[in-house]
């Protein structure tokens, strides 16, 4: 009998992708389902971006290119960052990979041990505390509360750390309650990290494009009293519609480059050439679909959340940024998963159980609003009906 490594034991899984598939097979015996569970852009991706793609497959770009990146697409995500936010990053320090998940799953490779503790968000992306456990690290909670509008406390984030603690997590805009933390709670965090120097930052910064009502991004970059423990992550899926492409990047401190590019040595070789000459031309090209895209999510954020307050037992606090809402169903009288499974099998509405972002998320939904304002009004209304035949 095959006897696999126990840390496999430990390594959990992303319950969107599960919920896709059961809604698929629902789909294949002929049942009509609306899909509000995956976190994926409706949109294309832009023509200027496939053609450039296009076009390196044309002029021959067929090969293994570096570990850690290109140099030309190093060079636009330093020069794009520059404009985001006006600080300088060395290309050296930047690591193209395979996918914004990529750059969690080596810092938490790169902290985590038996005997460390990984400070993580919960509700959160459900990677962090499967990575965490795998690497045989202790995963501590932070919560974030509906009563703060999903942002994390800097004083409550602050009391958790020990001499243990190697990794911090943090995610703004939020997967999966669109929170947005405000910059007096990051200056606060940025503040009391100077009392622990041990320990390293990863900002999962992947929605820093979607944020809605004039709120701003404040992204940790910005603070140069922490560049030499800083690890950025961002890319391109939510932004330009590039989920497929698998097109991520890293910003790592000096003194971590090195490791972060034999992981990627020893995992996936290099990120597929013609799709780093698309992540170029998206970075470096017109600008206008992310602010089209912008504007449906926006419009769809308002219609799902007026939408969720109007059914009897569910409040929804408005998301401040990226395209998920994260309604409160407690007073529905069901948990989370029972109003997942009931949702998808008896409704035809795929959404995702709050649980399956951590046991904070009992009594809350996630609902993605990346998907068209018909098929989203279609799902409310089985919703309400649903609801009401309980």
């Amino acid at each position: 009998m095959l006897k696999p490594a126990a840390a496999m034991s430990r390594l959990g899984t992303e319950t969107a992708f599960e919920v896709l598939a059961r809604a698929k097979a629902l789909e294949a015996q002929g049942k009509s389902v609306i899909n509000l569970g995956i976190g994926q852009p409706d949109f294309l991706t832009p023509g200027h971006v496939v053609e450039a793609a296009v076009k390196a497959l044309r002029d021959g770009q067929h090969g293994y290119t570096p570990a850690n990146g290109i140099p030309p697409l190093r060079e636009a995500v330093s020069a794009y960052l520059n404009r985001c936010y006006g600080v300088e990053v060395d290309p050296a320090r930047v690591v193209a990979v395979p996918g914004g998940k990529v750059t969690m799953f080596f810092a938490i490779l790169m902290f985590g041990e038996p005997g460390a503790e990984i400070i993580y968000p919960n509700p959160g992306f459900p990677i962090y505390e499967s990575m965490i456990r795998f690497t045989g690290a202790t995963p501590v909670p932070l919560p974030l509360l509906e009563e703060n509008g999903f942002a994390f406390d800097a004083d409550v984030l602050l009391d958790l750390i020990t001499e243990r603690t190697r990794l911090i997590i943090i995610n703004s805009p939020a997967n999966p309650t669109g929170g947005v933390t405000p910059r007096a709670e990051i200056e606060k965090l940025v503040a009391g990290l100077a009392d622990h120097p041990q320990v390293c930052l990863l900002s999962d910064e992947i929605y820093s494009r979607l944020l809605y009502d004039g709120r701003e991004h404040v992204s940790l970059l910005t603070f140069p009293e922490i560049a030499d423990r800083l690890i950025l992550l961002d890319g391109w899926s939510k932004t330009y519609a590039m989920t497929g492409w698998r097109l991520g990047f890293g910003v790592w401190p000096e003194s971590l480059v090195e490791g972060a590019t034999r992981l990627a040595v020893n995992s996936n070789s290099c990120v597929n050439a013609a799709t780093q000459y698309a992540g170029i031309a998206a970075l470096e090209g017109p600008q206008d679909s992310v602010e089209m895209m912008a504007k449906a999510f926006d419009e769809r954020r308002r219609y799902v959340v007026k939408a969720m307050n109007a059914l009897p037992g569910v409040s929804c606090v408005e998301p401040g940024g990226a395209f998920y809402a994260f309604p409160n169903i407690s007073e529905t009288g069901l948990s989370a998963k029972e109003m997942e499974s009931g949702l998808l099998n008896e409704a035809g509405v795929a959404a995702i159980a709050g649980t399956s972002f951590g046991v904070y998320g009992e009594g809350y939904l996630r609902l993605s609003y990346a998907n068209s304002l018909e098929n989203i009004e279609e799902a409310v209304s089985r919703m309400e009906s649903w609801l009401a035949r309980r």
